[in-house]
């Protein structure tokens, strides 16, 4: 496959073999597979496949400190033509209903718009994973009106709805781009009640600790939102930081990793396995491989050996009722209210 190579690993933790010896070493804690089947719910397994979601690359104008990617502008990895299209045809000979594309910032992957196009025209939901301020790069600036012609759900990274807070977690002017971004979502009818155009925001904690409880935030960023800025969004995921990559990193420097690995576990929450993300998302990367999620992906645990493990081998059958790999990461999703792509689970 003529895929773009890399050209420099932006974090020191790159080499995912390291991360995962980091994570499966913390000590504290149980072993996150001792821990579901002490609560009777191993193995973990999947059910249909609902969101089929494509990570196209690493390429990001940002480089954000909590960013379990490591995505930035020095990324080189960008999902092809090729690869593209065996994503679409799983698409057209499959019912899966959402094609949900990520990134690094999805709109820098050249092949981005021709996959919108061909998801809407196979007719199903397209997610789009945006960081607000690719919107106002030079050469992006259509974007809104091409997402808003083709009724794409724009899932938008906010961190937090206070200048200070944003820019210490993503970088300085980050939300002053951020804020003229919406501003542009909204004039194209997204979020405005009556368009139908999906506006919905991120918040994550700028540091090791749990997202406050979802609906309460997502009152306060409405409130914030509107009376500042005069913005309107849909809903307000909070997400929590997964120990992975660049967010891994920032643990480790601040001494501050076996704290938080221990509050993960320590807030395991069993009610949250029935929703979580893995049990109805396959997640592609930038090659093709597949994998459970999207931190999965990040530390190059493809999906278990007995069922296929890249795009051109898709078998839904067999992919479907998979038995999901887990690690010690997994406590990210299980703790407190849970975390996903769709924000808290319970």
């Amino acid at each position: 496959m003529a895929e773009l190579t890399l050209l420099r690993q932006a974090s020191p933790l790159a080499d995912t073999r390291h991360q995962r010896a980091i994570l499966e070493g913390s000590g504290g804690q149980a072993s996150f597979g001792g821990t579901l089947a002490e609560h009777g719910l191993a193995p973990l397994r999947a059910g249909a496949i609902q969101v089929l979601q494509v990570n196209v690359g690493r390429l990001c104008n940002q480089t954000c400190r909590h960013c379990h990617v490591d995505a930035g502008p020095d990324r080189r990895e960008i999902m092809s033509r090729e690869t593209a299209r065996l994503c679409l045809d799983v698409l057209a000979r499959t019912e899966i209903p959402t094609l949900d594309i990520t990134g690094g910032a999805p709109e820098m992957n050249p092949h981005f718009q021709h996959l919108v196009c061909e998801a809407r025209r196979l007719g199903r939901n397209v997610i789009d994973r945006c960081n607000l301020t690719i919107l106002l790069a030079p050469g992006y600036e259509h974007l809104p009106k091409f997402l808003a012609e083709n009724r794409v759900q724009i899932v938008a990274s906010l961190p937090c709805y206070l200048e200070e807070n944003t820019d210490a977690q993503r970088g300085e002017g980050v939300f002053v781009r951020s804020i003229e971004a919406l501003r542009r979502l909204n004039a194209a009818g997204f979020g405005q009640p009556e368009t139908g155009l999906i506006l919905d925001l991120v918040f994550n904690p700028r540091g090791p600790s749990l997202p406050p409880p979802q609906a309460e935030l997502e009152a306060a960023y409405r409130h914030q939102l509107s009376s500042r800025f005069g913005i309107v969004f849909n809903r307000l995921y909070t997400i929590t930081n997964m120990p992975i990559s660049r967010f891994l990193d920032d643990l480790l420097r601040t001494g501050r990793f076996e704290e938080y690995m221990s509050k993960l576990a320590g807030a395991f929450n069993p009610g949250t396995c029935a929703g979580l993300m893995c049990r109805t998302t396959l997640s592609v990367d930038w090659r093709g491989y597949l994998y459970d999620c999207d931190f999965n992906q990040m530390l190059d645990l493809t999906t278990a050996a007995a069922v296929p493990q890249h795009i051109s081998e898709f078998r839904e059958e067999l992919l479907a009722n998979r038995a999901i790999v887990t690690g010690q990461h997994c406590y990210g999703c299980t703790a407190g209210a849970g975390s996903s792509c769709q924000g808290a689970i319970s």
